[in-house]
């Protein structure tokens, strides 16, 4: 199994195309699903931001208030870094255990849907191919006012708190542009979707999990004659 990054930016469709991806039967890991499970009550994440953010950020039932918070760390960059310093570690142990259970499973590949994916670059060594929905800021902007409800002020301070998405398209293997109709959208995702199903990239990560087992196996044979030889 390969693994496939798609990432975006804020209101540039890559939920939409995760969609289509998971319609056409690719298994999707969301990180902010994978995201809002680790900070649940009684996790150690949860603990670190209601001890560094304060209780203010927590709702009568004791969850985490994602829109308090949201708006905490998109108006400072350092709370901002705290907040990812305490979640994604915790993220990325629950996906290792979701791409583990597609694995044995069989997949030729998963989708690991990341919205900060080239933010971070702690995922980008481990995939074989990278993903970008994009569209114009214009159209990014105005999305994201009508979505959210925000000024347009509160929408530009949301963008300009990601990497620009013209900068993240030239990091990408693939784009899907996301300007247009979403007709035109679910016809790019068909031919990603078609280029993904016919790479060969799976039989050679599946050699090099083989070569690898078999030669922790051999290892272990080895000193297990010793010591009982």
């Amino acid at each position: 199994m390969f693994l496939v990054g798609l990432t975006g930016g804020i209101a540039s469709g890559k939920s939409t195309v995760s969609s289509m991806l998971r319609e056409l039967g690719c298994p999707i890991i969301d990180a902010d699903v994978v995201a809002r499970k680790v900070v649940e009550r009684h996790t150690r994440a949860y603990s670190r931001i209601v001890y560094h953010f304060g209780p203010q950020i927590l709702l009568e039932n004791g969850e985490i208030d994602r829109q308090k918070l949201g708006q905490i760390i998109f108006a400072n960059e350092e709370k901002r870094k705290l907040l990812n310093s305490i979640t994604h570690p915790e993220i990325h142990k629950e996906m290792l255990k979701e791409i583990l259970f597609y694995f044995l499973r069989g997949y030729r590949y998963v989708v690991l849907d990341v919205p900060l994916l080239f933010e971070t670059r702690r995922l980008t060594q481990f995939l074989n191919h990278t993903v970008v929905v994009y569209c114009d800021p214009a159209t990014q902007l105005f999305r994201l006012m009508q979505r959210d409800g925000l000024t347009q002020e509160q929408a530009e301070q949301r963008v300009a708190a990601q990497m620009p998405l013209n900068e993240k398209r030239g990091l990408a293997n693939h784009v899907i542009e996301n300007s247009g109709s979403r007709e035109d959208t679910h016809r790019q995702v068909l031919r990603l979707h078609t280029k993904l199903e016919d790479s060969m990239d799976f039989l050679l990560v599946r050699v090099i999990a083989i070569a690898a087992t078999a030669g922790l196996g051999g290892i272990l044979l080895y000193a297990a004659k010793i010591l009982f030889s």
